[in-house]
């Protein structure tokens, strides 16, 4: 099977129950830890529901969203009070995946910036891959890249050399539960890191690269998509299927954003260069625009 194909976080189809429950920060405050243990017990519900809408449809690929526990980082998730309830669900999402050999995945957020000189920035970096180590530890999941949790280098502040250092520097103080897991993503800025920038990086550290289609169109580094995606292909250990990401731009679509905005659906034949990997095609309209990918150009997966 030269690509397996999947989404990220939202299940359009499935309409509310298929999104995550999320709250501001006014209700944090008023509401604190009951309101969040119950967002926790409604968003682990709707993670087992999504997982098993995708193995009835032959998904297997999926990346879960980094918002399931709210404001997160102001506790411990073993002190929320109904943690037993939602600890059984993370279990039984893992058990439902594995039952359609279906591979997890997350993706933190972009403020997550190990080059940045600020110790606090670093500090805040650190502490929220650790709760998304700590999630996949409590459902089970692999400490190596099969379960990838998925991150962009940060800012290269004008000196990229200097800032691969600082971004290697600081990987040592990832604990083990996410620098087992930890992958690379290409940037779309031409001022960031390109496969050959991450190719550095990978070397001193032994992170793949999860090459983005998609980006390499803004940050190529000079070299094609094919070589690129060559490279990141290569970073991986043998046994584990590389994975990368796919999109395209609004623009194809006729609207009038910036081109690295992500089109509903996609539209072109994704190319596997004859190699295998999993695909997250990261496009507005989720499991349609797979199912759609899959139906028009992979009928054989």
């Amino acid at each position: 099977m030269p690509i397996r194909f999947g989404y990220a976080c939202l299940n359009t189809t499935l309409g509310k129950e298929g999104g995550f429950r999320s709250m501001i920060k006014r209700t944090w405050e008023e509401k604190g830890l009951p309101h969040a243990s119950a967002l926790g017990v409604d968003n682990s519900e709707t993670l087992c529901k999504i997982i098993e809408w995708n193995n009835r449809f032959g998904i297997k690929v999926y990346r879960m969203s980094s918002s399931m526990f709210p404001w997160a980082s102001e506790y411990r998730l073993e002190d929320l009070p109904e943690w037993n309830r939602i600890r059984d669900n993370l279990e039984r999402a893992a058990k439902i995946a594995a039952k359609g050999d279906q591979r997890l995945s997350f993706h933190p957020g972009q403020f997550n910036c190990l080059t940045s000189q600020n110790e606090k920035v670093v500090s805040n970096c650190l502490r929220d891959l650790r709760i998304h180590g700590d999630i996949m530890d409590v459902m089970g999941l692999p400490r190596n890249h099969w379960a990838k949790i998925n991150i962009h280098m940060g800012g290269s502040f004008g000196d990229k050399e200097r800032s691969i250092d600082q971004w290697c520097r600081n990987f040592e103080r990832i604990p083990e539960s996410v620098r087992s897991r930890l992958t690379l993503e290409n940037d779309d800025k031409a001022s960031c890191f390109s496969v050959l920038d991450l190719k550095k990086v990978s070397d001193r550290t032994g992170c793949p690269i999860v090459f983005d289609f998609h980006h390499h169109r803004f940050c190529g580094g000079g070299i094609s998509e094919e070589e690129a995606l060559r490279i990141a292909v290569s970073t991986w250990s043998p046994g584990i299927r590389p994975c990368t990401h796919y999109s395209e731009s609004a623009t194809k679509e006729g609207k009038k954003v910036n081109p690295t905005a992500h089109s509903d659906l996609v539209y072109d034949k994704i190319n596997d260069y004859g190699l295998e990997f999993d695909c997250v095609i990261e496009a507005k309209m989720k499991e349609i625009a797979v199912v759609k990918q899959i139906r028009d150009w992979h009928t054989n997966v």
